[in-house]
């Protein structure tokens, strides 16, 4: 049985919201509100996603969510044409990523409003949301460009638990 199939025999799962748990609520809350947070590590001042309860680059426990720029370059990427897993089937053609954020991370995600033979490596992206998940389309010029965009840690006042 195709895995669609087993999707509709078990009522319609779709494979492409996540999982919420009491760590990540955080996360999903700020991108439901239209904001990208990513975990920094005190100990090392490093930037690291996806998010983990622990610094992958010490081991410190001392890590907290601050909000990232937004701002990305294109790593690599791949012009999916066929998927059975609801919802994106209905979405093929569409672009699964890797993007280096600004702040130093890569993160998986989907480019959006962007045909596949557009897409170079190294360009511009920003973040936007589609049903309150993050996804990245070609960087529109409107804010600062991604060198200067990125907050430094002490620079942010407000941060989530």
């Amino acid at each position: 049985m195709r895995a669609a199939d087993r999707a509709r025999a078990s009522g319609g799962a779709r494979f492409d919201l996540p999982e919420v748990d009491a760590f990540t609520r955080p996360y999903w809350d700020a991108a439901a509100e239209g904001r990208l947070l990513i975990r920094h590590c005190a100990g090392c001042d490093r930037a690291h996603h996806y998010p983990r309860e622990f610094c992958p680059h010490c081991w410190s426990e001392d890590v907290r969510w601050l909000p990232a720029s937004g701002h990305a370059t294109l790593y690599t990427w791949s012009v999916v044409h066929r998927n059975d897993l609801p919802p994106f089937g209905e979405r093929v053609p569409y672009v699964a990523a890797v993007v280096d954020l600004a702040e130093g991370p890569r993160m998986m995600t989907e480019v959006v409003e962007c045909e596949g033979d557009a897409l170079r490596i190294g360009m511009g992206l920003e973040v936007t949301f589609r049903a309150g998940v993050p996804v990245f389309r070609p960087w529109s010029g409107a804010v600062p460009p991604p060198s200067s965009a990125v907050p430094s840690p002490s620079s942010v006042s407000k941060t989530t638990p």
